[in-house]
């Protein structure tokens, strides 16, 4: 499948994804698929660019993912508008400065469909004062574009922020705005536009849900804080720290107040949940008192361990998303056997290429 961007063959390519989908899972029996489409272009909310140097110039490049071959890259329709607007005035004011030019390597964007936008500048050199005082410079001169930049350098165990590590996203979800702080080098979804339809797929089919909701690999909360709404408590877990604080800020953002995160793996939280450890970081949480009917994982590309599968099994109500259906699959041979699908879905996060995007919501059979 071309990686290319090209909006007049978008729908073929979404209606081939969505063949393959239905036919990769048919001996599961699901029921008709839920096919949600992306923005044709112009989708991602984050980017990252090599930086080829030639003489006193310097460009962005990416490398054919099947050649390896280098390719320069003076606009990046995958790329949200934002980051497409910025990318060539960032390099026409690095250009002419030798300090900020020199061993830069790599330029990352995280755009916010709010936006806002944070550059990391990464350096094969240590960063000082004089490095400090001129991107300073580079980010005033951007902002007195119009655009609501700030700037981070990194080099080996160096990061300097001028300005915030972190764009606040605002979506949009079934007509309620929704604000998530996401920070520099932390996950977060990037289809901004795809994660508004996934959240509004979510809240939709466990509208009139009974009891609490668990969720293991939360993130920031995505997905916590947008299906508060529709369970009594939700009881989340997260083990990066940065996406835990995240999740916190955003808990108060949003003036919910029935979301507990707790900082341990999906692992650590099994093994809490049948007693064989207990860890300090669970005291003054009774978690007894929930009332857990409904789980919700989104796991990494590995999918769920055998254990973690085991203790999903034991939930009434099942809502897995997941970055690849292979591992999806292979979940399922055991969840199957005690679970039915009743929804099924496609999120096209990543147009004109074979990755895909599911969501299954299993109940529990008879």
């Amino acid at each position: 499948m071309s990686t290319e961007v090209n909006p007049q063959t978008y729908q073929a390519q979404l209606d081939e994804k969505a063949e393959r989908l239905r036919n990769w899972f048919a001996p599961f029996t699901p029921p008709m698929l839920d096919v949600f489409a992306s923005e044709p272009e112009h989708y991602r909310m984050r980017a990252e660019f090599r930086v080829w140097h030639q003489g006193d110039d310097l460009y962005y490049i990416m490398f054919d993912q099947a050649t390896r071959q280098k390719y320069r890259v003076d606009a990046f329709p995958a790329a949200s508008s934002l980051i497409n607007q910025v990318m060539p005035l960032l390099l026409a004011a690095l250009r002419p400065d030798p300090v900020l030019r020199r061993k830069l390597f790599q330029v990352d964007f995280l755009s916010s469909l709010s936006g806002e936008l944070v550059v990391s500048l990464l350096y094969h050199r240590q960063l000082d004062e004089a490095w400090h005082s001129a991107v300073q410079e580079v980010r005033r001169q951007l902002r007195e574009q119009g655009f609501k930049v700030d700037i981070i350098g990194r080099a080996k165990k160096q990061k300097w922020v001028v300005g915030q590590d972190y764009v606040v996203e605002r979506l949009q979800v079934n007509g309620r705005e929704l604000v998530y702080q996401q920070v520099e080098n932390s996950f977060t979804q990037p289809n901004g536009k795809m994660n508004e339809q996934m959240l509004g797929w979510a809240l939709d089919i466990t509208r009139g849900a009974q009891g609490d909701l668990l969720e293991l690999y939360c993130g920031n909360g995505n997905f916590s804080l947008a299906l508060a709404a529709n369970f009594r408590r939700v009881l989340a877990t997260e083990i990066a720290s940065s996406s835990v604080k995240s999740a916190q800020y955003n808990i108060a953002a949003n003036g919910i107040d029935n979301v507990t995160i707790l900082r341990m793996s999906a692992e650590e939280f099994t093994q809490a949940m049948r007693g064989v450890r207990e860890f300090r970081r669970l005291q003054g949480i009774d978690l007894n008192s929930y009332e857990c009917n409904t789980i919700l994982v989104d796991p990494p590309r590995a999918g769920l361990d055998e254990d973690t599968v085991k203790l999903v099994q034991e939930y009434d109500n099942i809502l897995y998303i997941s970055c690849n259906p292979e591992t999806l699959q292979q979940n399922l041979e055991t969840l199957s056997q005690s679970h039915n699908i009743s929804r099924f879905a496609l999120f096209d996060q990543f147009p004109y290429t074979h990755h895909m995007e599911a969501g299954v919501y299993l109940t529990r059979k008879g």
